[in-house]
């Protein structure tokens, strides 16, 4: 059987560049909601038909549950703990410019962010989650990014990693709580049986900073995520870390709203259409240095 090992959660020497952004999570994550100053740029002409065609939501106040541990995507402002910075949240905003209401973010544990949206204590999810039929269980999803993952291994790759292959067989891997990779992986215990290997072991935990620290601290080989979080792992630590490789994932990143709203739902899909028509998605991304070609044209996500 393929262990899933939790993840310590005494303190751990953080991330270059991270360190405070943990902190200061850990100081308002206990039912905070906080504004971010990242305003986006002008909303596209054709929104103001859209706040038209959806006047229920213009003038309101929605919020979105985050998971602040995302360079790039989503994370506290290390120079104003009150705010937050990244993609999503500049998205998140144009979105809500867009149709005419403001946005608040509710920080949560990534694997408390669907639960947070059935739950009522919040509206949308937009805090790089991977869209899935399993998830769609929970929220019905609009797809905004493709999806590429960075294999992230300990310098010059001492395991000889290559993938979600069977060079993780007898490995440590270290994941978030509720991410796609954690049954990607388990799904490799019988094929690595057959091989005479052994199936590999994986460490739980609750944020990126924890999963890289791992490999750090030699408890874990390999951490396999966003590749735009396992190329900021690499930059800050160059000299312990290497990216193996990067794979291609059947998924999409989408936008979580309530399921069967199907207003609020076609609401969402018009907005970012039209953001990304005016080029704005492109902008955004350029700012956070997310790859161009990653963007992708806004899709349903549905439980069959």
């Amino acid at each position: 059987m393929i262990k899933l090992k939790n993840g310590s959660n005494h303190a751990l020497k953080p991330l270059l560049g991270l360190c405070v952004m943990a902190q200061l999570f850990v100081a308002t994550v206990a039912g905070t909601t906080l504004m971010s100053t990242q305003s986006a740029d002008a909303a596209p002409a054709a929104c103001a038909d859209l706040q038209a065609k959806y006047p229920a939501l213009k003038g309101k106040s929605l919020v979105n549950a985050i998971n602040p541990h995302t360079p790039g995507y989503e994370t506290i402002d290390p120079n104003n703990p009150d705010t937050y910075i990244g993609f999503d949240v500049d998205l998140g905003e144009a979105i809500g410019d867009c149709l005419g209401f403001k946005l608040t973010h509710k920080p949560v544990t990534f694997a408390a962010l669907l639960t947070t949206l059935q739950t009522g204590q919040a509206d949308i999810v937009i805090s790089d989650i991977y869209a899935t039929k399993d998830r769609a269980k929970a929220a019905d999803f609009v797809t905004y990014l493709k999806v590429v993952d960075g294999v992230l291994v300990a310098k010059d790759n001492p395991k000889k990693i290559t993938g979600i292959n069977l060079s993780l067989c007898g490995s440590i891997a270290a994941e978030n709580t509720g991410y796609v990779e954690v049954p990607l992986i388990q799904a490799l215990e019988a094929e690595c049986k057959a091989a005479g290997k052994l199936a590999p072991e994986i460490q739980l935990y609750d944020n990126n900073e924890s999963c890289i620290q791992a490999i750090l601290a030699g408890r874990a080989d390999t951490y396999i995520n966003d590749a735009n979080t396992v190329d900021g792992a690499v930059k800050a630590y160059p000299d312990k870390l290497s990216k193996a490789t990067a794979v291609t994932l059947p998924y999409s990143v989408g936008i979580a709203v309530p399921r069967n709203n199907v207003a609020f739902r076609d609401a969402v899909v018009a907005a970012v259409t039209e953001i990304q028509k005016s080029g704005l998605q492109k902008e955004l991304m350029k700012k956070w240095n997310l790859p161009e070609d990653q963007l992708e044209a806004p899709s349903l996500v549905l439980a069959d």
